[in-house]
């Protein structure tokens, strides 16, 4: 018996691929045994009985996927409770609807999203009402404001006013967005809106001094309500109290909300109650809201809420409202040729981007840049694409440290800044653009 073992083992040793296909066929008849039992009835399972198959039964083993081998064979013989498989067993020709039904509602939903045209999307949430007048120095829509030089679109600008509860999103220019509660201009010919969007092409942004507006159907009611207005404290009224809020309405049935509701309607940033009496203004010299009271001084109830203070007449209950302060908005080049050169001069991420913003917002005047820089322009600082020797803006940004380049400007404006400071930012600035942050893996190079 030995010697014939060893004559076997040598047998398939020298040729293996005997051995191979032995297997090969021994795998090939269990699987077709295998086969014909789920296909064919029932297989012998030791200790089962046979019998009708239900779905659960005491005397029942649970046989694996000889079950569902059963289950494709006679499919409407299975009970439709108790089951243990899924739908989608049931018949391969439904597959994708029957999954579809038992549960894929997001992938149902967003297919569908995506299936209907971005014009539907538009008419949604928005409905266009026609071109309007703007003018950079008494603005249609008084609201908050935006402007991207490269990738506005309609749909960026109605999101981002109907985020902020605004009725109102009117785009000009091909990249400016303007928000707003009521539109204060008067209509103009709709051959005037003819510039298209810098973010697509297949829309209208407007025009030179001219809106296309959109009123925003699903602007959220929430975001209008008081609830997000910002609570500022207890102020004692001014002594100008009709010019340091120029607008009041007596309220008789007074809340906070309505006080609110009323100045974001009439476009202010503040609102004051005083008891029956609600205020709107802007902060000013004669209101600054630096110097706040005891908020039990403004403790009376309101008439219309008897759970929310309403302040008094002599001390007012302010609340911030989410109307954009855009007195300081409007920017432009100046009106004639600058006598003088003037540069903003500093070291690379000493803050001259930031310093520029406060100028351009303080004076109304653009600034300009030895450099061009695409990402600033797109962000609103025209000035960037202006040549820095043209004298339309009021100074000019320099890194340029060299003697002929600091003699081309009669005059400067030096920022100085931590030394280590300015490199971390202007590290941060290279990889990550100038509001943004190097990433992780930046910081591990030399």
């Amino acid at each position: 018996m030995a010697k014939l073992w060893v004559k076997v083992q040598r047998s398939f040793r020298r040729r293996p691929l005997r051995f191979l296909t032995l297997v090969a066929l021994y795998l090939a008849a269990g699987s077709l045994v295998f086969l014909h039992s789920g296909f064919s009835g029932e297989p012998t399972v030791p200790g089962s009985q046979r019998g009708p198959v239900t779905a659960e039964g005491p005397g029942l083993p649970y046989l694996g996927v000889m079950q569902l081998g059963r289950g494709f064979k006679a499919p409407a013989t299975m009970p439709a409770v108790g089951r243990r498989h899924g739908a989608w067993f049931k018949s391969t020709s439904k597959e994708p609807a029957d999954r579809g039904r038992a549960g894929d509602y997001g992938g149902t939903r967003s297919r569908a999203l995506r299936s209907r045209s971005g014009r539907e999307k538009e008419e949604d949430r928005a409905r266009y009402i026609g071109c309007y007048e703007d003018n950079t120095r008494q603005r249609t829509l008084r609201g908050v404001s935006f402007f991207d030089y490269k990738k506005m679109t309609v749909f960026r600008c109605q999101d981002n006013c109907a985020e902020r509860g605004y009725l109102y999103a009117g785009l000009e220019f091909g990249a400016e967005c303007y928000c707003g509660h009521k539109i204060q201009a008067s209509n103009a010919s709709e051959a005037e809106c003819n510039m298209e969007c810098k973010g697509e092409r297949t829309n209208v942004c407007g025009g030179v001094n001219r809106l296309s507006i959109y009123r925003l159907e699903l602007a959220q009611e929430s975001a209008r309500r008081y609830g997000s207005a910002i609570f500022r404290g207890c102020f004692r009224q001014p002594d100008n109290v009709s010019i340091a809020l120029p607008v009041s309405q007596v309220m008789l049935n007074m809340s906070v909300d309505k006080c609110v509701d009323f100045c974001t309607e009439k476009e202010y940033p503040l609102s004051a109650l005083a008891g029956t009496t609600c205020r709107c203004g802007f902060p000013t010299t004669l209101f600054t809201l630096h110097e706040r009271e005891d908020e039990q001084l403004c403790a009376q109830k309101c008439a219309g809420e008897e759970f929310e203070s309403c302040g008094t007449a002599d001390y007012l209950l302010v609340y911030q409202t989410q109307v954009q302060d855009n007195r300081c908005m409007d920017r432009r080049f100046l009106p004639s040729r600058a006598k003088q050169l003037v540069a903003l001069a500093s070291f690379p991420g000493a803050g001259n981007t930031w310093a520029r913003h406060l100028i351009e917002l303080a004076t109304g005047f653009y600034t300009g840049s030895y450099y061009f820089d695409g990402s600033l322009y797109n962000k609103g600082f025209k000035g960037e694409r202006d040549h820095w020797r043209s004298g339309r803006t009021i100074c000019i940004k320099t890194h340029e440290s060299g003697q002929k380049e600091i003699e081309s400007f009669d005059a400067a404006i030096l920022l100085i800044r931590n030394p280590y400071k300015a490199l971390m930012a202007e590290f941060n600035r290279k990889y990550g653009g100038h509001i943004g942050f190097a990433a992780h893996a930046h910081w591990k190079g030399k």
